[in-house]
């Protein structure tokens, strides 16, 4: 993944040793394992959110209400201030 093979991991295991020291290398460890397990956690559940839209369409379709096209809105703007 980001091309580190075993000797680059001892290296950095090592200055982790040297600058942590043995006590708190597994606490830094478990720190660490944790904030990765958590951004995993957050991204699968970004990837799990079409069941909103899918719900968001099912809401519009039920009030009769639709969803505004900013982008339409934005460039019909810039066209009035082109006019002035």
């Amino acid at each position: 993944m980001f091309g580190i093979g075993v000797p680059e991991l001892i290296i950095i295991l090592i200055i982790g040793l040297i600058v942590f020291g043995p006590g708190k290398l597994p606490e830094l460890g478990r720190s660490l394992g944790k904030t990765i397990r958590e951004f995993r956690k957050v991204s699968n559940g970004i990837m799990d959110d079409e069941p909103v839209e899918k719900s968001a369409k099912k809401l519009e379709a039920s009030t009769g209400v639709e969803k505004v096209d900013e982008t339409a809105e934005s460039s019909s703007m810039v066209d009035d201030n082109n006019k002035q």
